[in-house]
């Protein structure tokens, strides 16, 4: 098979922008100014729900759905009987180039950047699912790709737009706990695989396309139960982890809130390396430049895996309340904020002791809402509502591609147990050079 560098891609990718004539999407919204017509690449799983939700939206027109296993094919396709249907999403942009205003991306990590990256070409804009991509290189062109062609984009972080994180984020910059010294935030759950790779090759479901399925990445023999539909989360060529996973919508309001950029430092205490999966338990610790709302010297760190996080006097709550199963602790100078994950209210500690606060004093967030189905709705409505004029994206690709590429030095730390990294993010290479080498990898030709 042939096979070309990601940044041969993203350079290649470049040059084809330059020759496309297509409309931008601010004037595509005005010629459809009642209905946003839509493309759907992965309807299967988180797939399925972004499918849901966007297109409960009054204004939306689902035009297309693709994905390469005919059987989430076929319960998309139930749903809305109209829409044309694919198994290549190549094929579906190119014979839907015309007919077709946004293209929403709900697959595995591995293929976001390759099915965003020939949406943003053609011009249309783009809800891509989280981690932005798969690695640090690609996460850089389609921020490029999107400010350059004034893209309207999203990255479905949905938490992001729910109440409570908007909530927190207020009260940080209010300075009620004062400026934030570190950020512990954790997850028990464990998208890693600390065992050998799978020997042996199964037969392929005659409902799924293999070959669409690996897309860009490694060609390697199908198993059943290791990659699809679920496990791909926990292997190096396909997911993330759980830091890439759960990480990327806890760490969301903290560096949010904080207005963090991309970390200094970055370490990663973990098993060594094994060539397949990821670590199933990890400790990442990231070192930050200052901002407004920090002092001087700030960091942030991540627990996952079964049992995470460890005990921590950071993590001592009044009255021996035990932790929430998810969720993040800003330690302030002048008191605690605890963000369970995810809805429930954030809570203040101060001297020990829970503290209330005036909520009243955000009038702009309006009534506490209780009701997933309601809420979980607005992270798609507000990217609709933004492809047809009427106000802008919370999570676009300028901010979601930060955010994914400091999760994503985190994961690569991953690489290089108990050893710290420095990030230069103006080159865009770790001092470790030994390192650079996971910043981008190699693009099948498929």
């Amino acid at each position: 098979m042939n096979k070309i560098k990601r940044r041969s891609f993203i350079k290649n990718t470049g040059i084809a922008v330059s020759s496309i004539s297509l409309l931008p999407l601010s004037d595509l919204a005005k010629i459809n100014k009642k209905k946003l017509r839509t493309a759907h690449i992965g309807v299967g799983g988180m797939g399925m729900e972004d499918l849901t939700f966007m297109s409960s939206h009054k204004s939306v027109r689902v035009m297309a759905l693709c994905d390469v296993d005919a059987n989430n094919l076929k319960k998309a396709h139930e749903m809305f009987p109209k829409a044309k249907i694919y198994k290549d999403y190549r094929v579906m942009l190119k014979e839907m180039a015309n007919k077709i205003d946004a293209v929403v991306v709900s697959t595995p990590d591995h293929t976001h950047a390759p099915a965003s990256m020939k949406a943003m070409e053609m011009g249309k804009a783009v809800y891509c699912q989280k981690p932005l991509t798969h690695h640090v290189s690609e996460a850089r062109a389609m921020r490029k790709m999107a400010e350059e062609k004034n893209l309207v984009t999203q990255m479905g972080i949905q938490v992001h737009s729910f109440y409570d994180y908007k909530l927190a984020t207020m009260l940080i910059r209010s300075g009620i706990i004062g400026k934030v010294k570190r950020v512990r935030a954790w997850s028990p759950k464990n998208w890693g695989y600390d065992g050998p790779a799978p020997v042996g090759e199964d037969e392929v479901p005659s409902t799924l396309d293999w070959n669409l399925w690996l897309g860009t990445s490694p060609m390697r023999p199908y198993k059943e139960g290791v990659y699809h539909p679920g496990n791909w989360r926990k292997l190096l060529d396909y997911g993330c982890g759980t830091l890439g996973d759960m990480g990327v919508h806890i760490f969301d309001t903290p560096y949010n809130a904080l207005e963090l950029d991309i970390p200094k430092t970055i370490k990663n205490k973990c098993r060594k390396p094994n060539g397949f999966g990821f670590p199933e338990h990890n400790i990442v610790t990231y070192k930050f430049p200052g901002t407004k709302y920090t002092t001087d010297k700030f960091k942030w760190v991540w627990y996952d895996g079964e049992g995470a996080p460890k005990t921590h006097k950071d993590f001592r709550l009044p009255n021996g309340d035990t932790l929430p199963d998810q969720g993040a602790v800003f330690i302030g100078e002048k008191g605690t904020l605890l963000l369970p994950h995810f809805m429930q209210l954030p809570r203040l500690i101060v001297d020990g002791a829970y503290k209330e606060f005036d909520v009243a004093q955000f009038p702009e967030l309006g009534e506490v809402i209780r009701d997933y189905n309601e809420e979980g709705k607005w992270h798609y409505h507000q990217f609709v509502d933004a492809c047809l004029g009427k106000g802008e994206c919370t999570a676009p690709f300028s901010y979601a591609a930060r955010l994914t590429e400091t999760i994503l030095l985190g994961v690569i730390a991953g690489r290089f147990p108990n050893k710290t990294l420095h990030w230069n993010s103006a080159t865009q290479t770790f001092r470790e050079k030994e390192a650079n080498q996971y910043l981008s990898s190699v693009y099948r030709d498929f």
